[in-house]
């Protein structure tokens, strides 16, 4: 049984977060600077067995989709070009920034560690995650 990869795609970095073996637990992974993610991902996906990967999708409060979606929607190509074998789903991503931003404020972080945006992008792909696996 392999992993599942969840992806808070954004123009300058990449969070991304990991299930456990069981897919039952997501973890923070790492950030990525956007333009090295296929070079990252063509090395992790393969070693680690991953068989999923979930992109966040930004909505609007209507639900239509958010301008950031133009984006998003090359990426979404080349990723299913360039992994064939491997299932992309997408998920609700609304408020993860807002709710990572929460998550530092709660674990006691220190202001200078809050304004580190790569956390934020880690955590909010770790938040994409959590709440995809409640769906599966």
């Amino acid at each position: 049984m392999g992993k599942i990869l969840a992806i808070d795609y954004g123009e300058k970095r990449i969070g991304l977060a990991v299930t456990d073996d069981m897919k039952m637990i997501a973890f923070g992974l790492t950030t990525v600077n956007t333009s090295e993610i296929f070079t990252y991902l063509s090395d992790y996906i393969p070693r680690e067995n991953v068989d999923t990967i979930v992109v966040g999708e930004p909505k609007q409060m209507n639900n239509t989709a958010s301008e950031s979606e133009v984006y998003i929607a090359p990426f979404l190509v080349k990723l299913a070009e360039t992994f064939p074998k491997i299932a992309i789903k997408r998920h609700d991503e609304r408020f993860t920034s807002k709710m990572a931003f929460q998550t530092m404020l709660d674990s006691g972080l220190k202001k200078k560690q809050r304004k580190n945006k790569a956390l934020i992008d880690e955590i909010s792909a770790t938040i994409i995650l959590q709440d995809f696996l409640k769906t599966v």
